[in-house]
């Protein structure tokens, strides 16, 4: 373990697992790792009602069965392009006893999304192609691609969450995502323009904007 753990492997790969807001998480090298920045968009969702709710691009399932295991009475979807993603989520969600509970799905984004949710969240792919070079070895060689980066400028899936969120929510529902930390202008301009409004941040542990919100209106525009 220490000789792989030399050459780059993450901690959670060498011992399968991570935890992310007191709760074990099954991880490997098909998933993006859970990260305590990631914390806060959960502990941000469970401030808002909701009895349903839409993950987007899934992974682990760390955001979706967090919420499930917090709220005993809320469903979830949780969609992914990665059937093997898909596999260690669904893993996930019965070794926290929430399987009963979350739909796991593969799907480009909303494409395989049907009806409408009070949330919806996602930890997005938001790093920009030309960004990934510079990234520490561990997350680079031994994370998923698809799971960091856009192969664009790092706002491809927030441009597609703001043009589609608003279908699947019902009035006055909640859209909410993670972001990098240079993109909260961008992020909210997008979400301003896809209708959305009571648009909001939430910072993480460092004092960054980490998380942006923003609520469908009961009459859309």
């Amino acid at each position: 373990m220490i000789a792989r753990r030399a050459l780059g492997e993450p901690v959670s790969h060498l011992v399968g697992g991570r935890l992310f807001l007191d709760r074990w998480f099954t991880v490997t090298r098909d998933v993006l790792d859970p990260r305590p920045e990631t914390e806060v968009l959960v502990l941000e969702a469970l401030q808002k009602p909701f009895a349903d709710v839409l993950d987007l691009g899934t992974g682990s399932g760390a955001i979706l069965l967090s919420l499930l295991a917090e709220r005993t009475d809320a469903t979830g979807l949780g969609v992914d392009l990665s059937d093997a993603a898909l596999t260690v989520a669904r893993r996930n969600a019965h070794d926290l006893g929430v399987a009963s509970r979350a739909r796991l799905v593969r799907s480009d984004w909303f494409a395989q999304v049907d009806g409408t949710f009070d949330l919806i969240v996602s930890n997005p792919p938001y790093i920009a192609r030309d960004e990934m070079p510079g990234l520490d070895r561990d997350v680079r060689d031994h994370e998923p691609r698809i799971a960091l980066t856009d192969e664009s400028d790092g706002l491809e899936a927030y441009r597609r969450i703001a043009a589609g969120a608003a279908a699947h929510l019902r009035p006055r529902g909640w859209v909410m995502v993670e972001i990098g930390p240079t993109q909260a202008l961008a992020v909210r301009d997008l979400l301003a323009g896809g209708g959305f409004d009571r648009i909001g941040a939430r910072q993480d542990f460092d004092g960054r904007d980490r998380v942006i919100f923003g609520q469908k209106p009961q009459k859309m525009a």
